[in-house]
């Protein structure tokens, strides 16, 4: 196992003691479903962790719209739910990815060895026709100790450099769709285009029908970029990016980090420019 496992290892290996199944099903512009859907059926033994209200911070003027959370409360959410830093983590959503990896780089960082993403998510699982339930497990609480693998994240500090005076050496990855890196469009934030210097690698490229690519097909997707060269991948809000992160490691990358605040924290300093393509 890399960083996934497929829906038949989890079948047969459900039941073991030292694993834990998590369910991270959500949808942004609803953020009620994603809890709904977890009551009405998951994979049995299954926990939840909402993006919004356990895989995120409190949004302030700065930090973007999904900031990291106090990584001492997610711990003692981790805890609670009967998680050590021993534990065998199998984490999903629907099929999307990105809500998983979200949580996936969470425990990465916080210094988690055995955590991966069920490829194929829910849907595949109710699609092989496996066990689902409606019961909310409860589990003995554990000890969950942190310790935080910082080299995982770039400040702000770092983006500044790269945007601003091209003092950094790494590479810097927008992970939205074409049109938003673009500058074609923006539902969101406060203003369209992205980061000054910023490649666009759109993050829904590292899967296909909601399984993660081969390290031959994320290879390919990357290969003008140098695998010893620092990367670091953004998104609007440091969700989306999370999936590319992955496949950047999937490909072999060695230095990869997440901005965390990304685009919706750029924006949010009223004197960062940004870059966009001439529309005609």
């Amino acid at each position: 196992m890399k960083n996934y496992v497929e829906a038949d290892w989890l079948r047969e290996h459900l039941d073991e003691n030292n694993l834990k199944v998590v369910d991270c099903q959500f949808k942004l512009g609803d953020p009620e479903e994603g809890k709904q859907q977890y009551e009405q059926s998951h994979i049995p033994g299954a926990v939840y962790f909402d993006l919004e209200k356990d895989l995120s911070g409190e949004v302030r003027e700065h930090g973007g719209r999904h900031p990291l959370p106090d990584l001492h409360l997610l711990k003692d959410k981790l805890e609670a739910k009967g998680i050590s830093k021993d534990t065998i983590i199998v984490v999903y959503d629907g099929k999307e990815g990105a809500f998983a990896s979200r949580f996936w780089w969470l425990l990465k960082y916080m210094g988690h060895e055995e955590v991966y993403i069920l490829n194929g998510g829910f849907a595949l699982w109710e699609q092989k026709g496996y066990p689902t339930d409606q019961t909310v497990p409860k589990y003995a609480k554990t000890t969950y100790i942190v310790t935080e693998a910082k080299d995982m994240l770039a400040s702000y500090e770092e983006i500044k450099d790269i945007a601003l005076t091209g003092s950094g050496n790494a590479v810097l990855i927008d992970s939205r769709e074409s049109r938003r890196y673009k500058g074609i469009e923006e539902p969101i934030d406060r203003i369209a285009g992205h980061i000054p210097t910023a490649i666009n690698k759109p993050w829904m490229e590292s899967l296909e029908n909601g399984f993660f690519k081969s390290r031959a097909q994320q290879e390919k997707r990357f290969a003008e970029l140098d695998r010893n060269q620092p990367v670091i991948v953004y998104c609007g809000s440091g969700v989306t990016a999370t999936p590319n992160y992955i496949a950047l490691k999937e490909a072999g990358f060695k230095h990869v980090k997440l901005y965390a605040g990304s685009y919706s924290d750029w924006v949010s300093y009223k004197e960062n420019p940004v870059s966009k393509y001439d529309i005609i």
